[in-house]
């Protein structure tokens, strides 16, 4: 599709918009179970794209894709009529006898850009969201998935109009930018990486659009002289090496007391070997490596540290095996790039301080984990370190949880989603104040001279 072509279609999203034909609670209900249906329906093609992209397995690819979004798409038709109902508030002293309330509004159209390594959840979970919220809405899938952006684009285009939802394809970097000079939305919507993430956010900021950014960074993983060991390294070992590391929450680093430090690594790999079989290469439950370009700057990380597990790799099967690093220099860009990939270091530390100095050289990551049986440890943590979710003696499972609030802070992101929160992400919450006209007192008109007592005890 040309640029001439691609906003003229963007221009026929804003008059469909307008026409109302998105706000009744009916059609929203309509199209969230037409995208579930659609989901099921090519759910065999979805894990195979999936597979032919980033090696997962059908069961990986329902718990953190497929199966993941339906469950985002049954809470939204559950409690959709409820999120949409207007929220009486109350009404202050000087307004009586007022009543308030907020409307929930569409935002109008919107435009949601995916990444690649789940390429499906990621894109998708948000337009539920948007779609539970009236919306229009232009999708950007990611080309580094190219199987998945198909079954995507397909699904898309045989269930809806593209007047009301379209699924744009090809270069970002050309399209994106093209799309966001060429048309005002409503709201944009972005996941990856935090350098790109600055580029809509300076784009959007030239036309006032608001965003949500969807970022990542350095997430830290502590593991208390307390901790459960056994436990911390196989919840860790899942989520670290999920779809080959390649998950904006996997523990990027882990910091755990010297004490326990070689008992844990010990265990970890155990677990590695009982997760993925002494040759992850041909485990069913192992992925790959996106492409030679990631795969390239993951392999000059086994360069900076001491390996003390794995370090394999074959760049024709785009595979990096699960990986253990230790001494690694702090300033080593191991230690302050996202890794992004099946490499993680361990780093011992002595003391409370010791640890958050080092955390603290990263601020603000996406997720933080703590292990501990300490109630009191867990408290320290949780309050002193800045993040945008996380978990207790576990990893990355609250983005799970639509009942939580999914987002980052700072560098790791801006907004949040999930559940009511992407409901909420993409409604605007217009406050009406409703006055009767049986009572108007003189008392708030001029002439105001001699009023002030009475304005100080009414406002206040």
């Amino acid at each position: 599709m040309s640029t001439s072509s691609l906003i003229d279609t963007l221009q026929k999203m804003r008059k469909f918009f307008n026409s109302g034909e998105t706000r009744p609670y009916k059609f929203r209900r309509e199209q969230l179970q037409k995208l579930r249906s659609a989901i099921l329906f090519n759910e065999k093609k979805l894990h195979d794209a999936l597979y032919a992209d980033l090696k997962k397995s059908p069961e990986e690819s329902w718990v953190a894709e497929t199966g993941f979004l339906i469950s985002e798409i049954n809470a939204a038709l559950k409690n959709l009529r409820r999120w949409m109902r207007p929220e009486k508030t109350k009404t202050n002293l000087v307004n009586l006898p007022s009543a308030s309330y907020i409307m929930k509004d569409p935002l109008g159209v919107v435009l949601i850009i995916g990444p690649w390594n789940y390429p499906l959840q990621l894109l998708f979970t948000p337009l539920a969201g948007a779609i539970a919220a009236g919306n229009c809405l232009v999708l950007k899938s990611s080309e580094f998935a190219p199987a998945t952006s198909a079954i995507m684009k397909e699904i898309i285009e045989e269930n809806f109009p593209s007047e009301y939802i379209l699924l744009t394809e090809g270069d970002g970097a050309t399209i994106v930018p093209a799309m966001i000079n060429g048309f005002r939305f409503d709201h944009i919507f972005y996941t990856g990486s935090t350098a790109v993430g600055k580029i809509i956010y300076k784009m959007a900021a030239e036309q006032l659009v608001p965003v949500t950014l969807e970022l990542g960074g350095k997430s830290p993983a502590v593991i208390e002289e307390d901790a459960n060991i056994n436990v911390a390294a196989r919840r860790i070992a899942l989520t670290t090496f999920s779809n080959a590391g390649q998950m904006c929450v996997a523990p990027d680093y882990i910091l755990v007391n010297e004490k326990v430090k070689e008992r844990f690594i010990n265990e970890l790999e155990q677990v590695v070997k009982r997760f993925y079989s002494e040759d992850p290469a041909t485990s069913y439950n192992y992925g790959k490596i996106i492409n030679e370009r990631q795969f390239d700057r993951l392999i000059n990380y086994l360069q900076q540290g001491k390996i003390v597990y794995g370090g394999k790799f074959d760049k024709a099967k785009l595979y990096i095996e699960p990986t253990i690093v230790e001494e690694v220099p702090e300033d080593a860009p191991l230690m302050t790039e996202e890794i992004f990939g099946p490499i993680l270091p361990i780093i011992p530390f002595k003391t409370f301080e010791e640890a958050k100095a080092i955390i603290d050289r990263n601020p603000d990551p996406l997720a933080f984990y703590v292990f501990t049986g300490s109630s009191k440890k867990e408290k320290q943590w949780v309050e002193n370190v800045s993040f945008g979710g996380g978990c207790i003696n576990n990893a990355s499972w609250h983005l799970t949880n639509h009942h939580l609030p999914f987002g980052g802070i700072g560098n790791s992101g801006i907004g949040n989603y999930h559940g009511k929160n992407s409901f909420e992400t993409f409604s605007h919450r217009k406050a009406i104040m409703k006055t009767p006209t049986w009572f108007d007192p003189d008392i708030k008109y001029p002439p105001l001279k001699g009023k002030l007592w009475l304005f100080k005890k009414v406002i206040r």
